[in-house]
């Protein structure tokens, strides 16, 4: 887990190196933070290469590179709890930890405010959506079909979001579960955006 510094020098010179096609010197990470030396800005490379972002080039006048596969869409997305079992408020809650992905591969465009939800029960393997797998979600409106994160009647579920003869319900992707037509509130929390599978 990246501190807030860690993650401006990060994202700043993933940046850098994919509009200049080449790492920052020190000088221009040192200028560009206002740090007093280069060997602030070194100690700062140093953890972000020991928590594996950023990779060390022994012999090079630049020393770091970024590793294959991590680029300037990559991205520390909040991770909070799971799903049913969570997010009252997506404002009053503290994120549980973490999760570094790369926005494009999972089809979201940069700067889309995404959070995380880790998945609990089987009430959506018919979308593919099993026990474990990480969703991803931004807030915005809901479309008819899209799968959300939404509290109903005080309580937390994923499910599709549908709506008949103008009222809104949700549905599972499991013939065992029944539609949930909501008493008296239906609050969408988030969109689903992405999925991680964190286990075949």
């Amino acid at each position: 887990m990246l501190t807030k510094r860690q993650q401006e020098i990060l994202d700043f010179v993933l940046a850098h190196q994919a509009e200049q096609g080449v790492f920052p010197t020190l000088r221009e990470i040192q200028a560009h933070f206002h740090f007093a030396s280069p060997f602030a800005v070194t100690r700062h490379l140093q953890a972000l290469a020991k928590k594996g972002v950023l990779k060390r080039q022994p012999g090079k006048s630049r020393a770091f590179v970024s590793p294959s596969g991590f680029t300037a869409t990559s991205a520390r997305v909040p991770l909070y709890g799971t799903i049913p079992a969570g997010l009252p408020t997506l404002e009053e809650q503290q994120p549980d930890t973490f999760v570094g992905v790369d926005l494009v591969t999972l089809g979201i465009r940069p700067g889309t405010q995404v959070f995380a939800l880790t998945v609990r029960g089987d009430s959506m393997i018919g979308a593919n959506i099993v026990e474990d797998d990480i969703v991803f979600l931004t807030p915005r409106e809901p479309r008819p079909g899209d799968i959300v994160a939404a509290l109903i009647d005080g309580e937390s579920t994923l499910k599709r979001y549908l709506v008949q003869r103008g009222a809104p319900f949700l549905r599972a992707e499991n013939p065992r579960y029944p539609d949930l037509l909501p008493a008296s509130e239906l609050i969408i929390q988030g969109v689903m955006v992405g999925l991680l599978r964190r286990k075949t």
